[in-house]
């Protein structure tokens, strides 16, 4: 079955080249604005779109052998996580243990007195510590992200679970289809917000500071390496894969135009969907506009769970991120925030400290300041 998003690729090219058009027009009557398009940024999110649909399958075949359940070097992948988690631990206790006794000495020294040189195994354990943690949680993220995303195959949960349910193909069960879609989507959606591991994948998609039709195809590359609640548990219930998958093409099609400054606000549309003005408000990096309106199709999932905010007249969005990378290169846009995110697992003093930078929001950092990351431990973020 051919891929909604792949058969509309003429549509996005020509719509992007009438927007381009109206916002030429615009910027000569009123001015440059956010939503005009700059040659660079457009190559960036075009690149970013075209591996979107290219390298995740990629990925996918690369990761299988180390996928747990199913690939042959599964064992490998779990045991260097829990050999590195180990190291990890082992340096925690030996560089904490050693400053215990540096603040019981300090408290029976003069002030003036020079500290005592560490010694070998806690040189080796600040050595260690920064290292071990990036690869044990790195190896963590990949073992779980390719072990659910195999327990929740599509066609293997309806063969096992759907099979006898089969709902068919017809448009009552596409609809409800499409509609449960919407509604995993905004909590998918909101996890990526709130999570720093999730958020790493998607940051891709908010990291441009223009707003047209082209940002709509700045798609994630990384999704391979996410937790996201399974669309195919629908499959579970008699829904078929082919149906889920036109459900996602649906949803994804009804994305893109959201994506644009040229639409202004739409009355009474506002109350049940998705608008373009909505979806600005979830794109600006302004404190009021932060993580609001998660929702694909309908906006009723954030009115309902508290995350809606109207576009203010009296508050432009700036888009971007409220930290922008300044770069137009494809790499850095798709791996910046893992890179931040493992730097600061590897600052870390504690596993509180590492599990918090992995699992709570972009934001959080713990008190008090994490200790410097050896310049060999990682490459710069």
């Amino acid at each position: 079955m051919q891929d909604l998003t792949v058969a509309a690729i003429p549509g996005f090219f020509a719509t992007m080249g009438v927007e381009h058009l109206v916002q030429r027009r615009r910027a000569a009557r009123a001015g440059p604005s956010a939503g005009d398009y700059e040659r660079r940024d457009t190559l960036a999110s075009l690149t970013m779109g075209v591996g979107s649909l290219v390298l995740p399958p990629l990925v996918g075949r690369a990761l299988q052998p180390v996928t747990p359940g199913r690939g042959r070097y599964a064992k490998v992948l779990v045991a260097l996580g829990l050999g590195a988690a180990a190291a990890v631990t082992a340096a925690d206790v030996v560089v904490r243990r050693a400053e215990l006794d540096d603040d019981r000495a300090g408290s029976r020294t003069h002030p003036d007195d020079h500290p005592a040189p560490e010694g070998t195994a806690v040189r080796l354990a600040r050595a260690v510590r920064p290292p071990a943690a990036a690869v044990s949680v790195a190896s963590g993220i990949v073992a779980a992200s390719t072990a659910w995303s195999a327990r929740w195959a599509g066609r293997r949960v309806f063969e096992r679970h759907g099979a006898t349910r089969d709902r068919g193909t017809g448009l009552g069960t596409t609809l409800a289809t499409i509609f449960a879609w919407d509604a995993i989507y905004y909590w998918n959606h909101r996890w990526q917000h709130e999570s720093r591991w999730m958020w790493a994948i998607h940051v891709v998609h908010h990291s441009s500071e223009r707003y047209n039709l082209s940002t709509a195809l700045r798609q994630p590359v990384g999704e391979n390496v996410g937790v996201f609640l399974p669309y195919t548990a629908l499959c579970a219930v008699g829904v078929r894969p082919s149906v889920i998958e036109v459900a996602r093409g649906v949803n994804l099609l009804y994305q893109y135009w959201i994506h644009t400054e040229t639409i202004p606000k739409l009355g009474p549309v506002e109350e049940v969907f998705n608008t373009p003005s909505h979806h600005r408000v979830h794109h600006g990096s302004n404190r009021r506009y932060l993580d609001r309106n998660h929702g694909s199709i309908l906006i009723v999932w954030d009115r309902l769970f508290g995350t809606f905010q109207r576009e203010l007249d009296d508050e432009p969005v700036v888009y971007g991120l409220t930290k922008n990378i300044r770069t137009f290169n494809p790499v850095r846009i798709a791996t910046h925030e893992h890179v931040a995110m493992l730097r600061a697992v590897a600052r870390s003093r504690s596993w509180r400290e590492r599990l918090g930078h992995v699992l709570r929001g972009p934001g959080w950092s713990p008190a008090p300041p994490a200790e410097p990351v050896p310049a060999h431990a990682l490459a710069a973020g």
